[in-house]
């Protein structure tokens, strides 16, 4: 048996004054509470209680043991009841890794407010596209938009869903035509997003299935959407863009989706981050906002 767990029914037995009253109050049987008590005795190598059948008295080492034992576990229990009131508590430094676009479109309207419910934590965002180590580089929770979470020990919660478009500036089109099959994406100058799971292997959906086929080397190849969807509005050529990317220009007529009927899948929105039985009070409060917010924000781009 564990030492505390010796420390407090040997302490509970002093405060009682009883083996049978300490029993009861611990739901124990008095020969079982007699036998820890041996057995604290056998441990630490000396007699803590004199018993009679009549009496029980501490000896001097027991009384020298019960009044550290007691300081002891009151520290202990108070340790635990400020951990525990801590574990409720959103403050300190909350280290958050999202991709580029993503925290530039979506984040940054929405973090206002989940600052101005939270005044006590401070924010430290890395803002990359590249997958990073969460663990190794001491980020607390991650967001990543993937069409498939690699396998990992990592805890992932899945929060919404990004409709992937692909675009095309009207100057673009006027030049070199509209595709009107996925086969003909081949006869055009492409934009590729370089950290794609597959940046060469093109998955549409449309009514008749899904179809996929491996495009030529794009023109330019990039990883981060924003610098795409400014190349696509200038002309450049052919490009996949996230929603909540590609859906303002579209509707500032800067950009034109392509091939409507054939979308490819869309990209999951998930929170990352290490798992662990009790999930900090600043990481559970992020994850829960996000999936407070999200959904209607990433609704707007669809």
């Amino acid at each position: 048996m564990d030492s505390l767990a010796l420390m407090r029914s040997f302490r509970r037995v002093v405060e009682l004054g009883s083996f049978a009253r300490a029993a009861d109050d611990l739901a124990l049987s008095a020969a079982g509470l007699s036998k820890q008590v041996r057995q604290l005795e056998a441990r630490l190598g000396t007699v803590l209680l004199q018993r009679t059948t009549r009496r029980m008295s501490l000896t001097d080492g027991g009384r020298l043991y019960y009044a550290e034992c007691c300081r002891l576990l009151d520290e202990i229990d108070a340790l635990e009841q400020r951990m525990r009131a801590g574990s409720e508590r959103v403050d300190g430094l909350l280290r958050i890794n999202a991709p580029l676009s993503f925290g530039l479109c979506v984040l940054s309207p929405l973090l206002s407010r989940f600052l101005a419910a939270h005044p006590h934590l401070r924010l430290d965002l890395a803002l990359d596209d590249r997958v990073v180590d969460l663990v190794g580089e001491g980020f607390d929770v991650a967001v990543r938009l993937r069409s498939e979470l690699e396998d990992s020990s990592l805890v992932a919660r899945r929060l919404g869903q990004v409709e992937q478009l692909l675009c095309a500036a009207p100057s673009y089109l006027q030049r070199h035509g509209e595709p009107r099959t996925p086969q003909e994406l081949c006869g055009h100058a492409l934009l590729g997003y370089s950290l794609s799971q597959s940046p060469r292997a093109w998955q549409l959906q449309g009514a008749d299935g899904a179809s996929e086929f491996t495009l030529p080397a794009p023109r330019v190849a990039a990883n981060n959407s924003l610098l795409l969807r400014d190349l696509l509005v200038d002309g450049h050529g052919v490009g996949s863009l996230p929603a909540f990317v590609a859906a303002p220009a579209i509707a500032a007529g800067r950009l034109r989706e392509l091939l409507p009927r054939h979308r490819q899948p869309p990209r999951h929105v998930h929170a990352v981050y290490a798992t662990g039985r009790l999930l900090p009070a600043k990481v559970r409060a992020f994850v829960d906002f996000l999936g407070d917010e999200l959904p209607a924000a990433l609704a707007a781009d669809c």
